[in-house]
């Protein structure tokens, strides 16, 4: 399959910005219609229409504005072309502007990701923002109920941090926006990590430094003692089972299975902002999912019907095992644990559930859900 070169100005933002951020920074700021978009990509439109209608969403989050603006800035779209219905980009015009002599790179992410992220892992830790602070810090707290700053973090940092949905804010209209770490950072962490350990020389019996002030217990996925530990290089069980093949030699899921997956994490996404809790979702069952909000925009409350109504369609166990892997990012390994389930059967139950997945959104949604209208 040959696929089409992209929209012709997404060269002008930065390599480090997502596929799904790109698309909506030319779509609004460039004018690239979404069926243009689906069409240089190979994808179809409403995959695109989820990607835009997110990052509509999350406009009113601080973070995610104010980088969306220096984006626009950077490309050379002043606020003023923005389309009619996009939010008015009038937020942190009082702070200084970035430093355009240090431009911010992939590789200065992960490094200072790896000191925020190992702090979000912190018990009671949060990233604190405010619109009117240059900086953001995060702080957790004490044992004397205080609350006890642990770092500070570069706005352009947490900008960058919230638009790879790093961390999550529950609450954006607030004065000070706290954000709390999600199951990608958690992800994008251990991946982090893991080449770290790579880098020192391999795995070995003994942790590194680095590694041991994270917190074992929140940040890795399987542990026996303090002395093994495992990470997972992946952000998702997906892309390593579908690089995988079976004894005929076949994919072991094939590209339309890790698709549905995807599609369900996008909704997934877009569901946590409508019930305003991005960490209730680690401990959600089938059947016990965290309260809608009632102030939930639209699109969101959708896609958490959607969401819900794909868990209930699978049932207890199918609907686990693709809530903890496609959504949560959680390893097989973990999954097999917490669900009791023999050694290496966990991807069998997956690649059953994806595929009842996959019927669920034909029989309801067509192939390539909702048609844009």
């Amino acid at each position: 399959m040959t696929v089409r070169p992209g929209p012709e100005r997404s060269d002008t933002y930065p390599a480090w910005v997502p596929e799904a951020v790109r698309n909506y920074l030319v779509h609004t700021q460039d004018g690239m219609s979404i069926r243009a978009l689906a069409r240089a990509q190979d994808c179809h439109p409403s995959t695109v229409l989820r990607q835009v209608r997110k990052l509509e969403i999350r406009r009113d989050d601080l973070l995610i504005d104010g980088a969306l603006k220096s984006l626009s800035a950077q490309a050379g779209a002043g606020p003023r072309n923005l389309p009619k219905g996009t939010a008015p980009m009038t937020r942190d015009a009082q702070l200084p502007a970035p430093d355009q002599t240090a431009p911010l790179t992939q590789a200065r992410i992960d490094q200072e990701a790896r000191r925020i992220l190992r702090r979000l892992c912190e018990p009671g830790a949060v990233l604190a923002a405010a619109r009117d602070m240059p900086t953001a810090v995060v702080v957790r707290q004490g044992q004397a109920g205080d609350q006890l700053r642990t770092t500070s973090v570069d706005r352009e940092i947490a900008q960058a941090m919230a638009l790879k949905d790093w961390i999550a804010c529950t609450d954006p209209d607030a004065r000070v926006a706290r954000y709390f770490i999600t199951a990608t950072g958690r992800a994008a962490l251990r991946r982090l990590t893991a080449q770290d350990e790579n880098r020192a020389g391999g795995f070995g019996d003994k942790p590194s430094a680095a590694a041991d002030d994270m917190g074992w217990d929140i940040v890795t996925l399987d542990h026996d003692h303090r002395g093994q530990m495992r990470y997972h290089v992946t952000e998702s069980p997906l892309i390593g089972l579908a690089r995988r093949r079976d004894r005929d030699g076949a994919l072991f899921l094939s590209r339309d299975l890790v698709t549905t997956g995807e599609r369900l994490r996008e909704d997934f996404e877009l569901a946590q902002l409508a019930t305003g809790d991005a960490t209730g979702w680690d401990q959600a069952a089938i059947g016990q999912l965290p309260v809608l909000r009632a102030d939930a925009a639209p699109a969101a409350k959708a896609a958490y019907d959607r969401v819900r109504a794909a868990l209930a369609d699978l049932g207890p166990g199918l609907g686990d095992v693709v809530l903890r892997c496609c959504c949560l990012l959680e390893g097989l390994e973990q999954t097999e644990k917490t669900m009791g389930w023999s050694a290496r059967s966990g991807k069998i139950v997956l690649r059953i559930a994806l595929d009842r997945l996959a019927r669920h959104y034909a029989q309801t949604q067509g192939r390539y859900g909702p048609l844009i209208g």
